[in-house]
C-alpha cells in the first residue's frame, strides 16, 4: 500500500474521535424553568448573575459561578426516560445532579420565596422550546427541614400536587392546576418536566411559604418573596447562555430563546410526538449526527484502506 494512501487512511481513523468529540460537546439544548412559584435558578438570574442582592443567591453564585444562572432553563439531564431517583442522588435534586449548578442544592432557610396557600393553584412553567410530555410537581412532606439537604424521602412521592400532560403554552408559558396541600412555614416544590418525544428531563425546585410557624422556622428574618426574570431581563443575557434551542419552539413559545455566543419515579409521556417540528427532537438530533460522524469516518478509512490494497494488488501482477 502507497504511503500516501496509508497516511489518508490512517488520518481518517484517528479522525474519528475527534469528530465524535467536536459532535458530543455541541451545546446542551434548553428549554425551561418553574416560573410561579419561582424556581431557585430563575431567581437568582432575575437578581443578577453577576452581583446578585439575596445572600442564598450569593451562595449560589459562590459555590457555582454565574453561568448555571445565565444558563438558567438548562437543568436537565438528556437521557433520564423516567429513571430520575436512580440518576440524582439525595442532597442534588435542585442541580439534577448536574456539576455546574451545584449552588442550587445549598441547603438553607433564607432561599427567597413565593407566598402560597393550601388549595388550588396555576403553576407557570416558562418554556424557551415547547416539547410535548407530562409535568409532574412534588411538595415536601410536614417536617421539611430547609436547613438540611434535600433528600427524595422529604418529597410526597406518593400524591403529587400537579400532573399535567402536553399542556398548551401562551404568553411564554405552559399553565397547569394543581392542589397544594395543607402546610406551614416554608416547604419546597419539586417540578420534574419529562418529555414523551426524548428522554431528557428537566428539573426545578422552588421554595415557597405557607405562613404561619412551620418546620425549618429559625426564628431568623424572613427571607425575602421570590420573583421571576422578566422578558428583558432574559433576552439581556441570552448572549451569555451556552444553551441552544435548535430552532424550537412552535408558535406558542413567545419566550426570548438564548443566541447562539426503583421507587415512585415519575413515569414519561407514552407516545410518539405529533409534530416533531413543533415539539422539537434535539436529544435524538445529536445522536443521529454523532452515527453520521462515525459512518463517515469509517466510510472513509475503508475507501482509502480498500485504494491501497487494489493498487497494491495492481503492482503485484
Amino acid at each position: 500500500m502507497p504511503v500516501r494512501a496509508r497516511r489518508t487512511a490512517a488520518a481518517a481513523v484517528l479522525g474519528l474521535p475527534v469528530a465524535l468529540t467536536a459532535l458530543a460537546a455541541a451545546p446542551a439544548s434548553a428549554h425551561g424553568s418553574m416560573g410561579d412559584p419561582v424556581s431557585r435558578v430563575s431567581q437568582c438570574y432575575a437578581e443578577g448573575p453577576e452581583s446578585p442582592g439575596s445572600a442564598a443567591c450569593k451562595a449560589a453564585v459562590a459555590a457555582g459561578g454565574t453561568q448555571a444562572l445565565y444558563d438558567w432553563n438548562g437543568v436537565r439531564i438528556g437521557d433520564a426516560a423516567g429513571q430520575h431517583r436512580r440518576l440524582i442522588p439525595d442532597g442534588k435534586l435542585c442541580s439534577a445532579n448536574n456539576e455546574e449548578f451545584k449552588g442550587l442544592d445549598l441547603a438553607r432557610a433564607d432561599w427567597p420565596a413565593t407566598r402560597v396557600h393550601s388549595g388550588s393553584y396555576t403553576f407557570r412553567y416558562r418554556v424557551t422550546a415547547q416539547h410535548k410530555g407530562t409535568f409532574t410537581v412534588y411538595a415536601t412532606k410536614p417536617g421539611y427541614d430547609p436547613a438540611k439537604p434535600l433528600a427524595w424521602s422529604e418529597l410526597d412521592l406518593e400524591h403529587p400536587v400537579a400532573t399535567a400532560t402536553d399542556p398548551v403554552a401562551s404568553g411564554g408559558f405552559y399553565a397547569f392546576s394543581g392542589t397544594l396541600p395543607q402546610r406551614s412555614g416554608r416547604q419546597l416544590l419539586y417540578a420534574i418536566w419529562q418529555r414523551s418525544d426524548s428522554p431528557e428531563a428537566f428539573y426545578s425546585c422552588s421554595d415557597v411559604d405557607f405562613g404561619g410557624a412551620g418546620a425549618g422556622s429559625t426564628g431568623a428574618p424572613p427571607a425575602p418573596s421570590a420573583s421571576a426574570p422578566s422578558d428583558r431581563q432574559i433576552a439581556a443575557g441570552a448572549d451569555k447562555s451556552t444553551m441552544r434551542h435548535h430552532g424550537h419552539g412552535g408558535a406558542g413559545a413567545a419566550t426570548p430563546a438564548p443566541r447562539p455566543s426503583s421507587a415512585p419515579d415519575t413515569p414519561g409521556a407514552a407516545g410518539a410526538p405529533e409534530n416533531l417540528a413543533e415539539t422539537g427532537a434535539s436529544s435524538g438530533t445529536t445522536y443521529v449526527a454523532i452515527g453520521g460522524a462515525a459512518a463517515l469516518a469509517l466510510g472513509s478509512a475503508a475507501l482509502f484502506l480498500s485504494v491501497g490494497r487494489r493498487a497494491d494488488g495492481a503492482r503485484r501482477r
